[in-house]
């Protein structure tokens, strides 16, 4: 028996269903030794980057061992308020790991922008390509839509960063450009048009070269997983064929809706550059949630407000109205 088939066998020697070798956690240790590589050159070409391996390492095995255990419950209970709900969750950590370890540069409002575009963009292409594309019924289905929510996101959270990223960069490195066009009439959209292409641009290039090469090149995560399991080699095909399909739309609406957040933050309404909105460096989780009581209070009273002018101005109106309409006499008494 070859080595690699030796290490790869569980400790009974047996096998699972499909074939499938079960691994266990020697398999496992045994492929951490690849890391060691990295570190090696890390240490011989002074990249200083062994703390931070050894830490992606450990978070791997334990955030992929802790998914396992609540995705087997999920799985077994089959109902679709836990799949929301484990969605959700999803998301809330693809925005934590947008904002909080990939970003460099932030601005106002930053989470809720993540937030609501990654919702957008997974639930919408999520749930009509699960349906459609699929052909699940119904599209919530655990072990198919948990999957393909969290390959979404995992792509799209890499285009937001770049998209947003470049965009703030863009639009501080530029910005005596920025009010040349403004202070010539241009509106915030004109102003901003170039800097939100590149943006966008930038950030869709990596699924557009992922596409290129994807089957003729390199061999696909999930393809691999279900040849692996056992599935017919074509619907795999299909299957990622799908897939990639969904990743594209999903970071393309994801990553458009954060970069005109993003201009029409920085650029106001009243079409000035406000630069004091673009916050350098990495922003603190403790920091930001110290201050969620005092932004939670200043939103409320926003909406309150905003709810008063509204009643205000319609009052206004229906004073207007009732003058006007006192005022008119008839022409022919």
């Amino acid at each position: 028996m070859d080595v690699l088939g030796f290490a790869l066998q569980d400790e009974n020697g047996k096998h699972g269903d499909n074939n499938m070798v079960e691994l266990t956690w020697w398999n496992v240790g045994f492929a951490s030794l690849f890391i060691v590589i990295n570190l090696i050159m890390s240490s011989i070409l002074g990249l200083g980057l062994e703390k931070s391996l050894l830490i992606s390492a450990i978070r791997c095995v334990v955030q992929l061992t802790i998914m396992g255990f609540v995705l087997e419950d999920v799985f077994q209970a089959k109902h679709p308020a836990i799949v929301i709900l484990m969605t959700m969750i999803l998301i809330l950590l693809g925005c934590y790991e947008i904002i909080y370890n990939k970003s460099n540069k932030t601005f106002r409002g930053m989470f809720l922008t993540c937030l609501c575009s990654m919702t957008m963009s997974t639930l919408l292409v999520g749930i009509i390509g699960s349906r459609y594309a699929m052909a699940q019924d119904p599209f919530w289905t655990p072990e198919k839509f948990i999957p393909t929510t969290g390959m979404l996101l995992g792509n799209l959270m890499s285009g937001m960063a770049v998209a947003i990223g470049s965009c703030l960069s863009s639009l501080s490195d530029g910005q005596e450009k920025i009010e040349t066009y403004l202070s010539y009439g241009a509106t915030r959209w004109e102003a901003g048009l170039s800097v939100a292409t590149e943006s966008v641009r930038l950030a869709m290039l990596p699924t557009i070269n992922q596409m290129s090469v994807i089957g003729l090149i390199a061999i696909p995560g999930m393809m691999t997983g279900q040849i692996m399991g056992g599935a017919s080699v074509l619907q795999a095909a299909r299957y990622q064929q799908i897939i990639m399909f969904m990743i594209s739309a999903s970071t393309a609406l994801a990553v458009l809706t954060a970069v005109v957040t993003c201009v029409t933050t920085i650029i106001d309404a009243e079409h000035r550059i406000r630069p004091e909105r673009i916050l350098q460096g990495r922003p603190s989780l403790w920091k930001d949630i110290k201050l969620l009581p005092k932004r939670t209070w200043d939103g409320i009273h926003w909406c309150i407000m905003c709810c008063g002018r509204f009643q205000k101005t319609h009052k206004i109106w229906d004073d207007s109205d009732s003058e006007t309409s006192t005022e008119r006499t008839p022409l022919l008494n």
